[in-house]
């Protein structure tokens, strides 16, 4: 199949591109490299630095083209309710730009990689698909605002889609240089610099982390099997939740560190609970888990180590900066 992926510089969809080149099919892709590097992209992939925001753009690329992966966006939960422009931009907006360019090409097929975001903060968990979803940042909404939106164009232009949720997914590749988000590569460089990790409030947030490797194989699934269609369908573990400050304990096992934790003012609008059912996926994309939390940690600190350890990069610009911006980016803190 001729494949387009958004985001192909990017952590998930280079990981998806490589898989997909391995079983033979024809890859292309765009990224703008704001949450990617460039040597992420496989070397035999058509490679369009271009912003998938641009519609016309997105038009010319993905002519003639089977299914779109789209993997694009800037995914900042905790950013977006002090840059809701920039990401709502590169969020909604270019879910836009590709779900038309689809519609006007005759795409057959859309993997929509949305998030966990969509559920906000729940009753109870783990997340499942049939629950209202409750978004309560403006990245959650720009991607719930997605998704819908892909399900009517889908029914009015006569196409399939099928609407993904990967959640936490951590591994080497990962911008480990950006202080805004990727908390385990966060911490990882900080420590392989002799820095002490910064936690939110009292690192009590839980979450369920996926390994890479664990979250490509469903993904690739998706593309083929008719039950999928038209799906939403978390993907990722649901067996291993810990809080953040133990995430930070398990760091510092893998790193043979001795660095005590910072502890830091909470996020505005940070979920405390946070993890996703895996039934569903279980049944309809044979997604297991694999990759255990320690050894997934181990796989990012030899790839930061082999890339070099980095300063962090505030490449983003703050849109609202006041009293409730956290100081970790107002005064570049990480």
């Amino acid at each position: 199949m001729k494949i387009f992926i958004t985001g192909i510089a990017g952590f998930l969809g280079s990981h998806v591109a490589d898989r997909l080149i391995e079983q033979g099919h024809d890859i292309s892709g765009c990224d703008n490299l704001i949450g990617g590097y460039l040597e992420n992209v496989p070397s035999n992939a058509e490679f369009f630095q271009v912003d998938a925001v641009y519609l016309n753009q997105m038009k010319k690329m993905t002519k003639n083209t089977d299914v779109i992966i789209h993997t694009a966006c800037t995914a900042y939960e905790g950013l977006s309710v002090f840059s809701p422009y920039l990401v709502g931009q590169n969020t909604y907006q270019i879910s836009m730009s590709t779900f038309t360019a689809a519609a006007q090409n005759n795409v057959g097929k859309v993997i929509n990689c949305s998030s966990m975001a969509r559920y906000g903060q729940q009753e109870k968990s783990p997340f499942t698909e049939d629950m209202l979803p409750m978004p309560q940042d403006p990245y959650g909404i720009a991607k719930l605002a997605s998704e819908e939106t892909l399900k009517v164009l889908s029914e009015v232009h006569n196409f399939d889609f099928v609407n993904l949720v990967p959640h936490n997914i951590i591994g080497p590749r990962q911008k480990y240089d950006d202080p805004y988000r990727n908390v385990a590569s966060i911490m990882i460089n900080m420590m392989l610099q002799g820095r002490q990790p910064i936690i939110y409030g009292d690192g009590s947030q839980q979450r369920c982390f996926s390994d890479i490797d664990d979250v490509v194989n469903p993904i690739i699934n998706s593309l083929t099997n008719p039950d999928a269609v038209y799906e939403t369908i978390n993907v990722g573990p649901d067996e291993d939740v810990i809080s953040i400050l133990e995430l930070s304990e398990r760091v510092l096992k893998v790193l043979n560190s001795d660095l005590e934790p910072i502890f830091v003012d909470p996020r505005p609008q940070e979920v405390a609970f946070a993890h996703c059912s895996a039934e569903k996926a279980r049944n309809l994309l044979e997604y297991k888990t694999t990759v255990p939390l320690d050894q997934s940690i181990e796989k990012i600190a030899n790839w930061i180590i082999k890339m070099g350890p980095k300063k962090f990069r505030y490449h983003l610009d703050i849109e609202i900066v006041n009293e409730n911006t956290p100081k970790t980016w107002k005064d570049k803190l990480i």
